[in-house]
């Protein structure tokens, strides 16, 4: 098995599946399959609208066709006499048949929750019996979507099985890899980040983590089971958002007490084993979403787990909290609220990336809202059709347009929440009244009193 010749399936070219393709691609054939069309569109044309992929990389790797039954002098469809194999490349698609000759097929799909926070496996479920159309004996299926432990095993395989006809762990193998993608950040690439491996068998394991390894430069870890790599995968965002939850409370404490929370967190900070963490909004599709998996799982076992949702609850409330210190702050200098204006800098959910996926910065503008405050918002990173089919509001991505609009009437209030680059390099000034709030809940801006 391990002299198998890899032809590589991707379901999924969203902000994970894109970048895993690319740089599989560099050394295999890949078949990107995306149900998507406008999206295999854009690929094919050499753009990529999540800014993950640098544009002379996509366009570096794209083949015309399937690599799987393309040869090298056919790369371009110049020549009619093919002689050689086509080694790597990719080639997206939307058509279930350009992935039948795949014999490694990785699982990208979202893994959402619903408006009542459980666990939403439905794009597993449809990804897996899209796989389990094209599975033939001896393919291997490599989950990288983040879930509970044995959701891989207790959820999609049998989905696999029941589309294939195909016998798991006889016919055809499972393997689970988390993602470890973080939008936006152009340091911590995907080839350089170290990649959690398991198999269904120990053959398949270590077939999969030498699969892996052939692409990430940092590395790879071999975990023992498929469900000690799920569970590891769930306790990163999980551990992640116990901590900003803790000095989120911090800086509900000392708002009470008029102490600057990022000083404190900056004195603190001089120890050596002092974790820094800053406290702010946790949204997006990770630290937001995946701890309710696990504490769903913990749940489905007869265990409530305390610390896990209480850290949620924190974490879910710091928009209103935001919202509602930015109208103390503006009441305290007079500013009359029911009339007032407020400019929103962001409504990514994190800074230099133009993901909008369970943004909390929604929440700080409905917030305003319930104070009858008109809020503008400026996000230079947002598709705005997108902000406002997603949350029904408003953006501008133009600062000329924001700019022209404030020449007409100044803002009473401007709120920092997301830290684009863009917005370092604004005099806020220029767009607020004299004597308005500026509020920096990002806590990124110089001499500026109010911030969380």
């Amino acid at each position: 098995m391990m002299n198998k010749k890899f032809k590589i399936g991707i379901i999924g070219l969203g902000y994970v599946g894109l970048p895993l393709s690319c740089l599989f691609a560099t050394k295999y054939p890949v078949v990107g399959f995306d149900i998507n069309e406008e999206r295999i569109s854009e690929l094919n044309n050499g753009k990529d609208s999540t800014l993950e992929v640098e544009e002379d990389l996509l366009q570096r790797v794209l083949l015309k066709g399937n690599p799987f039954h393309l040869r090298n002098s056919e790369k371009n469809f110049e020549s009619e006499t093919p002689t050689v194999a086509i080694e790597q490349g990719l080639y997206c698609s939307s058509n279930i048949e350009d992935i039948q000759d795949a014999n490694i097929y990785i699982v990208t799909v979202p893994t959402p929750v619903d408006k009542y926070n459980r666990p939403d496996l439905t794009p597993l479920y449809k990804a897996s019996a899209t796989v389990g159309q094209v599975l033939k004996k001896g393919d291997i299926v490599v989950y990288e979507s983040t879930v509970y432990p044995g959701v891989t095993e207790e959820e999609c395989v049998p989905v696999l099985e029941k589309a294939s006809g195909l016998k798991f762990n006889e016919d055809f193998f499972a393997g689970y890899s988390p993602e470890r993608i973080n939008p936006g950040d152009k340091e911590h690439t995907v080839e350089k980040i170290l990649k959690v491996t398991s198999g269904s068998t120990p053959e398949v394991g270590v077939l999969i983590d030498h699969l892996y390894k052939s692409v990430i430069t940092a590395g790879t870890h071999l975990a023992p089971t498929i469900k000690i790599a799920e569970a590891s995968k769930v306790i990163e965002n999980s551990q992640r958002d116990i901590n900003i939850a803790f000095v989120n409370e911090l800086a509900k404490i000392f708002n009470l007490l008029d102490i600057d929370t990022h000083a404190v967190l900056d004195a603190a900070g001089t120890k050596w084993n002092f974790l820094p963490f800053k406290p702010g909004l946790v949204g997006g599709h990770c630290i937001g979403v995946d701890p309710f998996y696990l504490a769903q799982k913990a749940q489905d076992m007869g265990y409530y787990s305390e610390l896990i949702l209480t850290a949620r609850r924190l974490n879910d409330s710091m928009g209103e909290f935001v919202a509602s210190q930015v109208v103390k702050t503006m009441i305290k200098k007079g500013i009359n609220i029911s009339k007032a204006k407020v400019l929103n800098l962001g409504i990514t959910f994190k800074e230099n990336c133009p993901d909008v996926r369970n943004t909390k910065a929604v929440d700080v503008i409905k917030g305003l809202e319930d104070y009858n405050i008109e809020v503008t918002t400026y996000d230079p990173w947002a598709n705005p059709a997108e902000v406002m089919h997603e949350y029904g509001v408003k953006s501008d991505s133009d600062i000329d347009q924001v700019r022209i609009a404030s020449e007409i009437e100044k803002y009473d209030a401007i709120v920092l929440t997301v830290a684009h680059n863009e917005f370092l390099g604004l005099d806020l000034y220029e767009f607020l009244k004299e004597g308005g709030v500026i509020y920096d809940v990002k806590g990124i801006l110089k001499e500026v009193d109010n911030r969380l």
